[in-house]
């Protein structure tokens, strides 16, 4: 089958791999569509970041690259390994692409995302999204109903927003912050109106991602370069300032900006994956009593992200920016998201 494996920076080649074998406690799905993730355009250009190498293989795993990507995929169910029951081949479904060890204190927990020794299919090993098929252990299969599999590889990203809100404590009476309108910023802006917050406010220069985030939900959009953005934040919430707020960029003149923006007692919630050592400045957070707060990826999300957009309370229709084979994946995938970041959010790939 076809798959598309990182090599290395700048390297990604459509090769022909063997297809994987169905085990005990495991569903064979057949990827129909896999969205192209900020992570793996990170890999593209910059990688190997979470790809492990010959030098350091995946610890659950113990692959190295060329690793298949590909982790924000829906399709359908091919084939049921023995002891698996609940679900049909034809079945309409969405992978949580996690690879867990299960023993170490965060598991035990119930705190798998944050697993001592974390990875993810389409990162780590055992295929990805990026491929014909893909074998993954039921826990990890959640049913689509009657949603296209197009709107289930959106279901990832969403249930990053989801997980997010969620840990914010946002209320519809409160007032929300979102800086930056790229996918994850735009779809945390689409999860928080879902959730019935009355005003969002987003903060973005590019004029193409502005319009995008008033029609992800935000009510109000505040240009940087226009304005002096804390300032402008208190006036339009009278004075006190974001109740919740979210840091989407990873810069650290952003999170500082995310901080004083954030009313005396709230809480900032960091969702960017950073490339360098965050700068703060504690006491712009001791000062007002401001919580910052990490939130990575999903934990147990999945099934209250799909009942959301079965419930028509976000559009992930508006997020889908273009639809490519697998065989044009670095030309009019990785290279469109590279030069035209600012009209693209998700592009899907049809292995």
């Amino acid at each position: 089958m076809r798959a598309a494996r990182f090599h290395a920076r700048g390297d990604i080649r459509v090769d022909d791999v063997p297809e994987p074998a169905t085990r005990p406690g495991t569903v064979k799905v057949e990827v129909e569509w896999c969205g192209i993730c900020g992570t793996d355009l990170h890999e593209y250009l910059d990688g190997p970041i979470f790809a492990p190498t010959v030098e350091a293989p995946h610890p659950l795993t113990g692959e190295s690259a060329p690793i298949t990507l590909g982790h924000e995929f829906a399709g359908v169910v091919a084939e049921l390994g023995e002891g698996v029951t609940d679900l049909a081949v034809g079945d309409r479904v969405v992978v949580e692409p996690y690879i867990i060890c299960g023993r170490c204190d965060a598991c035990r927990q119930g705190r798998y995302n944050v697993c001592a020794t974390l990875g993810f299919v389409g990162l780590s090993g055992h295929g990805g999204g990026f491929s014909q098929f893909v074998v993954a252990e039921r826990r990890w299969v959640h049913p689509l109903g009657e949603l296209g599999t197009d709107v289930g590889a959106l279901i990832e990203p969403l249930a990053v927003a989801y997980h997010a809100v969620r840990l914010s404590g946002a209320q519809p009476q409160h007032s929300a912050l979102v800086f930056g309108a790229g996918p994850i910023g735009l779809v945390t802006t689409a999860c928080l109106k879902a959730v019935g917050v009355e005003e969002v406010l987003v903060v973005e220069p590019a004029r193409a991602r502005k319009e995008k985030a008033l029609v992800a939900g935000a009510d109000h959009v505040v240009d940087p370069r226009d304005a002096d953005v804390v300032e402008a934040v208190m006036e339009i919430t009278d004075g006190r300032g974001a109740d919740v707020s979210f840091e989407c960029a990873g810069i650290d003149q952003v999170l500082a900006t995310a901080i004083r923006s954030t009313r005396a007692g709230g809480r900032c919630v960091n969702v960017a994956i950073w490339g360098h050592e965050a700068s703060v400045a504690m006491n712009d957070l001791v000062f007002r009593e401001v919580d910052v707060l990490g939130s990575l990826a999903y934990c147990d999300d999945h099934p209250a992200t799909i009942a959301m957009v079965r419930a028509g309370k976000v559009d992930p229709y508006q997020f889908i920016t273009g639809r490519i084979d697998l065989g044009d994946i670095v030309e009019q995938g990785f290279r469109q998201l590279v030069d035209n970041k600012e009209e693209n959010v998700k592009i899907l790939v049809h292995p």
